[in-house]
């Protein structure tokens, strides 16, 4: 039973992460359709991910009153009514409110999936979280093809209808998955305290200082990517748009192998391990030219820097109790999101003042240093929480 609904919820992974992803093949196309120009489209794509960092703290409180996989069940219906709203619309205001609840949906699913995926296998974590992050990769990866083969035999909206469709399909097979006995783990209900969920305030604090500051750089970085590789290396637009997909694909294994690293290594020297990868990858990246130098060095940051988000799950699910694990992860997550989307507009207004990409994203990495050696020396002075499986997780 513990298999099916895995799968399931690996499959709704999947069809939440190609919602927010498939705005961005879009764009042009939703211009056209419009007739609006790039601004007013590029803020639908920017509600979209706007909408993902909004519900997490109060889906949060939620998740103390209402169990995990029923606010994943209520997602699915949104998903499919927002998807299909966003199908219809035939104003931009319409199209905003549509891709603003379509991420309203998709932050709502992750805060309440991936502690119940770190419920489902308590003995190895960080392997069901890299699975359910590989599913949710995937999405990005194949989100660009499917909208090019939709848009070759129809139109836009074909790619919303299907996200629809598709989303009522799993939800109804999720709702027969559930109603089987002993489907749910216990501890899954457990999570009724959301004033208890706040004084973790340590291992929450932690995980947002780790991933503040890597995930600010990495939104800056590969929201510009295309850009900054057209302007800075001298990369054709194809180019450019290729080194954008190996970011992405390389986060497919890296979702895959991570999880497992998370589960055999200790937890906090392997995440601060990566973020100094990521931080020298980051560098190299600004050093290197050439369209083969380049794309080792992409290849080697979206593996790396896709390595942080399971590691770092494990780490805060092992950090927290089953009693307080939804909530505060929900709020950890929704406030490390709300600053790491400003690192699209930080590179937007540096290079805005004439301040070259490789100066800023430069910038960008001393600042990882910078937060890096901090980590460490509290890291090595005992004042960080331990990631370690709770033990009332090991014990069901």
């Amino acid at each position: 039973m513990t298999r099916r609904l895995f799968g399931t919820l690996c499959g709704f992974v999947l069809l939440v992460n190609f919602g927010r992803t498939a705005f961005a093949p879009l764009v042009e196309p939703l211009q056209a359709a419009f007739g609006v120009g790039p601004a007013a489209i590029g803020l639908v794509t920017s509600l979209v991910w706007f909408g993902t960092a909004v519900p997490r703290i109060p889906v949060g409180y939620l998740l103390t009153r209402v169990s995990r996989h029923r606010v994943v069940l209520g997602t699915g219906v949104l998903l499919t009514a927002a998807a299909a709203f966003t199908a219809t619309a035939t104003t931009l205001l319409a199209l905003q409110l549509g891709a603003f609840t379509i991420g309203i949906a998709s932050g709502a699913y992750f805060v309440a999936a991936v502690p119940l995926v770190g419920e489902l296998y308590p003995d190895a974590v960080g392997r069901a979280v890299g699975i359910h992050g590989t599913a949710s990769q995937i999405a990005a990866v194949v989100a660009a093809p499917v909208v090019v083969t939709l848009l070759a035999a129809g139109d836009w909206r074909h790619v919303f209808w299907l996200l629809a469709a598709c989303t009522a399909l799993i939800t109804l097979v999720l709702v027969l998955v559930v109603r089987r006995r002993g489907t749910v783990p216990s501890s899954a209900g457990e999570d009724r305290n959301f004033r208890e969920a706040l004084s973790h305030w340590r291992v929450i604090v932690t995980g947002i200082a780790i991933v503040g500051v890597a995930g600010f750089a990495w939104q800056g970085l590969f929201n510009f990517y295309v850009p900054y590789l057209t302007a800075s290396k001298a990369f054709t637009q194809t180019q450019a748009s290729t080194m954008l997909t190996v970011v992405f694909a390389a986060g497919v294994p890296a979702f895959w192998l991570s999880g497992r690293l998370a589960d055999r290594l200790p937890h906090l020297p392997y995440v601060l391990g990566i973020v100094a990868a990521f931080g020298v990858s980051l560098v190299a990246l600004t050093a290197v030219s050439g369209f083969v130098p380049v794309l080792v060095v992409t290849a080697t940051l979206g593996y790396v820097i896709h390595s942080l988000f399971p590691a770092l799950d494990t780490y805060m699910l092992g950090a927290l109790p089953a009693s307080a694990r939804g909530s505060a992860y929900a709020v950890y997550s929704g406030v490390a999101l709300f600053i790491e989307s400003g690192g699209s507009g930080a590179v937007g207004f540096l290079t805005g003042a004439a301040i070259p990409f490789d100066s800023v994203f430069r910038l960008f990495a001393l600042a990882v240093g910078v937060e890096l050696v901090v980590l460490l020396m509290l890291y090595a002075a005992g004042r960080l929480p331990d990631g370690g499986r709770s033990a009332d997780v090991a014990a069901d």
